[in-house]
């Protein structure tokens, strides 16, 4: 696939990195190029380093890699707002919440997906990697780690299959809550986990272990 990532940092770069790795031709574009000619350079394997609205011209998939905060600004410099995304899978791994509290800071009833769909008319956003800290995608798939679930959201089914199939090419595996009307309780998931980090506590014992279904013979 072609992918282009918005974005220059960490998990720009982890997710660059697999996905480089992994055969798809990665186009890197942020607010400075100096940045993004950097990353590229430090990620190799033919990344390349363009002006955002190049980022995400004719993708199969764009990864927004920025803080919640500096989304509108970056969608601008790519033409968001023109329809330059339009059709195109929009991976949303922001977290729009408080730091050390994981208060969410959208507002009431709004999900940051959301705000970023209205920011790129056309765009099939999807909520996805916005659970796991960056260098949980920096190792080779099968090098000995319990894959990471990638919950996600969007509305658009061909989209889901392609961030589904990206996220199989880190390691992870997919997993769809639903469309867009629930990604506001993934993303409040996001603020529970930083959360409950933050205040010292592991959040995979906070959630219970479901044992698997029994396989029928």
């Amino acid at each position: 696939m072609r992918i282009g990532i918005l974005g220059t940092g960490a998990l720009a770069a982890a997710l660059g990195e697999g996905w480089s790795r992994a055969g798809h031709e990665v186009a890197v574009g942020g607010r400075s190029q100096v940045k993004a000619e950097r990353l590229a350079e430090r990620l190799g394997r033919g990344v390349v380093a363009v002006a955002p609205r190049e980022a995400v011209a004719g993708r199969d998939a764009v990864l927004l890699a920025v803080a919640w905060d500096g989304v509108a600004s970056v969608l601008g410099l790519a033409g968001a707002s023109d329809g330059t995304l339009e059709g195109t899978p929009l991976i949303d791994p922001t977290n729009a919440v408080a730091h050390g509290v994981g208060a969410l800071l959208t507002e009431p009833g709004e999900s940051m997906a959301g705000r970023i769909a209205g920011l790129a008319p056309g765009a099939h956003v999807v909520k996805a990697f916005h659970l796991f800290p960056a260098d949980r995608w920096t190792h080779s798939p099968g090098g000995g780690r319990d894959g990471a679930t990638v919950a996600m959201c969007g509305d658009d089914s061909a989209a889901l299959r392609v961030v589904g199939a990206l996220a199989r090419d880190v390691g992870g595996r997919p997993a769809v809550l639903g469309g867009l009307d629930r990604v506001r309780q993934l993303e409040e998931v996001a603020g529970f986990v930083i959360g409950l980090a933050f205040a010292g506590f592991d959040p995979h014992s906070a959630v219970p272990r479901v044992p698997s279904p029994a396989v029928a013979d």
